[in-house]
């Protein structure tokens, strides 16, 4: 028996620019978790002298 391709389509009633914004919005919120983190974590590897921020170790 011979087996069938797949064909997937999809239908996107919105313009490109929504769906751009729609798609970049979500991983902006899926994403939000691991930003705040390395934040944290750069945050934790730096002090401030003098008014200004001094690594105390280098940053991946």
């Amino acid at each position: 028996m011979k087996q069938r391709k797949l064909n997937y389509r999809f239908h996107n009633p919105n313009s490109a620019e929504d769906t751009a914004d729609f798609l970049c919005k979500l991983l902006i919120e899926v994403n939000a978790g691991k930003v705040e983190r390395a934040i944290e974590e750069a945050v934790l590897k730096c002090e401030e002298k003098d008014g200004y921020i001094v690594e105390t170790e280098k940053l991946k």
